[in-house]
């Protein structure tokens, strides 16, 4: 018998048998060859596919995601008919009349499998895909490349169809067409229509155009190979000819196919946008799987609202990067730490994740250097090359062939862009090796309004704002005049400025501390002690005090750091973490009343129902009339004190600097009526940040960049300033100072 012979009747025997199975299955719904292995397709009944856990900000915005799989469920309702009508041209014609199959498709793509010693599966029904991607464990079978023809897989192909003849049986064309729409894949980690929707347009699956809607049904047959942000022509074909489908199944007329298909494919999100408050994020998941396991946030759907200001962490991730890059330029340029040539890398087709949508001006992007073409340094991001010309790379202060060399990969900022040749120019970029953190809490709820901690997540997940223990520097000397404000002083007490000395114990030498100018002033009131934050007066009045009674005061403002009572501690040689000391500083802004920072508000399951609730705790931290003293010195401290700079914001703010000894840890930590900002900027070594980089000079620079959108936005929200609330028992006097305040009882003339 001869081969062809031995394959027409294998063929044949084949078709027979899948027509008679499928036959079967139509009169039956079970094939007893099959019987045991068919899934329970009344577990549908309960369908609830994995879902987006949802993080929201104070707004309802969301600020960020967990999944294994990106998915939002819809409803039908929610489905508009022209993306409807996309997937049914595009996918299943026939779907409102077959059974669940196509048997003659099936029998031709049989055929053409045999007669072409390949492999042709026919063109599976929406309801058939749904079998594949919810049963795949039960139906699904690995193919054996070596295999003349691949039985295993038409064996697959039979319990598909068998199942698709279950679905439509038990539940009608629109619950499988919702079915369909919220299980698919539609490329880039995104299932469903409305994960897909707001991935490639940035919008709500009900808000999508015919040609938007027809992209979407496009590329559903391969959406990794013809996703617009990787190959747009393949999208565009795709589109066009899903547009041509619904023109001839009467969906749409040929008019409107056609202006469709003249418009360009626009995107509006992303294939990867970075999370808004990555630091955060990760502090809320660990919180979540501790409570509820790793499934019900991955594919659970869980809503967790938290206090996050969007426009705030905006303005503190912004503000970060920027003042951490000047700071670190301040080093010089450091050579790139990758270079494709030496790793013998191809320049002309390296990829990278970011450069699958177009570089944004003003964004920082990463860039090979392909050459150098006089003082111009030419660059690659993608599809896109770009250029860097001398005033781009002058503050390096080197020449360009001393910088970098073909095939460095660094960062570029783009300064401009032609979306028509696809060029763009820009400036030289490097990662800082300078480190920083933010927080910001609302002073009467402590709920957490923004967090970053540190310049960059995916290099290091370390939260710099709640996990570093950092010395604190001078911003501990509040605590000390608030012990002494509670213990009788004044505004207007007088402190001495100069050299003393300790004995530190048997054996030790003599601890004669310093100021940060190494100058002595004298006399001076505690006023201006603190304001200038001088070293001498502010030990001397610890000392007076009582360590440990200062110690006390501080434990009660919430930092649970070690401290021990020595005096050293007064200028900050004691060590704790940004959120700790940020905290501390919002009940004097608060009437002395702390509250427990709160990341997380509430969180409720897929269907709405709140699983916790968080409510404010407040700690009485300091009397009200002693806050609110400490409070008003701080005023001046940003007034006429080391953090003067402040005074541009024009605003009822307070504050304190920090700066440790070499310069290794710089603080600045303020606050008005509502919030308190503490900004952390260091190295994760214990090394210099640089020359002269004290508290004024390195962190009070990013906190004022970060409150000011925030002061703008109040300022157009309120009808007055906002003021620090004044105590019944505090009067205010005006000095030869100034206008001060005091407890009754404490102010001058009174005995």
């Amino acid at each position: 018998m001869s081969v062809i012979t031995i394959r027409l009747v294998r063929g044949v025997g084949l078709v027979a048998l899948f027509v008679a199975a499928a036959l079967f299955g139509i009169a039956s719904g079970v094939v007893l060859a099959f019987v045991d292995d068919l899934p329970q397709i009344s577990a549908l009944d309960q369908y609830s596919p994995s879902t987006i856990t949802r993080v929201l900000g104070r707004d309802g915005s969301s600020i960020g995601e967990f999944a294994t799989e990106r998915r939002e469920v819809v409803k039908r309702d929610q489905i508009p008919e022209v993306l409807r009508s996309a997937i049914l041209a595009a996918e299943d014609g026939s779907f409102e009349s077959h059974i669940g199959f196509q048997p003659a498709r099936m029998v031709w793509a049989a055929f053409r499998d045999l007669t072409s010693g390949g492999r042709t599966p026919g063109r599976s029904t929406l309801t058939q895909q749904i079998a594949r991607n919810l049963f795949q464990d039960t139906i699904g079978f690995r193919r054996d490349p070596d295999a003349w023809i691949d039985l295993t897989g038409w064996e697959r192909k039979i319990k598909e169809a068998l199942v698709a003849v279950q679905i439509e049986r038990r539940y009608t064309k629109n619950e499988i067409f919702t079915m369909y729409c919220n299980q698919i894949y539609w490329g880039h980690g995104a299932y469903g229509v409305q994960a897909a929707s707001r991935l490639y347009f940035d919008k709500s699956v009900s808000d999508l155009s015919l040609d938007e809607a027809a992209t979407l049904a496009g590329i559903i047959q391969s959406p990794e190979r013809q996703s617009p942000y990787v190959n747009p022509t393949a999208a565009a074909r795709r589109r066009n000819w899903t547009l041509s489908r619904m023109a001839a199944e009467g969906f749409i007329t040929r008019d409107e196919a056609n202006q469709a298909e003249a418009r360009p494919i626009t995107t509006g999100g992303a294939p990867s946008t970075p999370a808004l408050a990555p630091h955060f994020l990760e502090s809320i998941r660990q919180q979540l799987q501790a409570r509820y396991g790793a499934k019900a946030i991955y594919e659970g759907g869980l809503t967790v609202r938290t206090g996050i200001d969007p426009v705030l962490q905006r303005a503190a991730n912004d503000a970060l990067d920027r003042e951490l890059r000047r700071l670190d330029r301040l080093g010089g340029f450091r050579r790139p730490a990758r270079n494709l040539v030496a790793e013998k890398l191809d320049v002309d087709t390296f990829r990278l994740q970011r450069w699958s949508r177009a570089p944004g001006v003003g964004e920082i992007v990463p860039a090979i250097v392909l050459g150098i073409d006089g003082t111009t340094i030419r660059l690659r991001a993608g599809a896109w090359e770009g250029t860097i010309d001398a005033t781009g790379y002058n503050w390096a202060r080197r020449r360009v062939d001393a910088l970098v060399r073909r095939g460095d990969l660094i960062e570029t900022r783009v300064l401009s862009r032609a979306d028509d040749s696809r060029t763009f120019t820009g400036s030289l970029e490097q990662a800082p090796a300078i480190e920083g953190a933010v927080v910001a809490i609302d002073n009467r709820t402590g709920q957490i309004l923004a967090m970053v901690g540190g310049h960059s997540f995916s290099r290091s997940e370390f939260n710099r704002a709640t996990q570093a223990m950092r010395q604190v520097g001078s911003t501990f000397k509040p605590f000390v005049y608030a012990a002494a404000i509670d213990r009788g002083y004044t505004a207007t007490s007088i402190l001495l400025d100069a050299p003393v000395s300790y004995n530190p114990g048997p054996g030790q030498p003599p601890w004669e501390p310093q100021n940060y100018d190494r100058e002595y002033r004298g006399e001076m009131t505690l006023r201006a002690a603190l304001a200038g934050s001088r070293n001498i007066p502010t030990i001397r009045l610890m000392d007076a005090l009582g360590p440990a009674q200062v110690v006390a005061y501080a434990r009660r403002m919430g930092i649970s750091a070690p401290l021990p009572a020595y005096l050293p501690v007064a200028i900050g040689a004691a060590e704790a973490t940004l959120l700790e000391m940020t905290s501390a500083y919002s009940a004097f802004a608060n009437q002395g009343v702390r509250v427990t920072p709160l990341p997380i508000l509430q969180v409720t399951d897929r269907e709405g129902n709140v699983l916790e609730e968080h409510r404010s705790e407040p700690h009485e931290a300091l009397r009200a009339d002693t806050a609110f003293v400490v409070a008003h010195l701080l005023q001046n401290a940003v007034t006429s004190g080391t953090a003067a700079k402040a005074n541009v914001l024009q605003w009822p703010v307070g504050g304190k600097t920090g700066t440790t000894d070499d310069y290794t840890d710089a603080w600045f930590i303020g606050f008005d009526p509502e919030i308190t900002l503490g900004v952390w900027v260091g190295r994760d070594v214990k090394k210099p940040i640089g020359p002269g980089q004290s508290g004024t000079e390195a962190a009070l620079p990013m906190w004022i960049e970060i409150m000011k959108p925030w002061v703008e936005r109040r300022r157009g929200q309120l009808a007055e300033w906002p003021a620090f609330e004044k105590p019944g028992n505090v009067v205010m006097v005006m000095t030869a100072n100034g206008l001060e305040a005091f407890i009754a009882g404490t102010e001058p003339g009174i005995r």
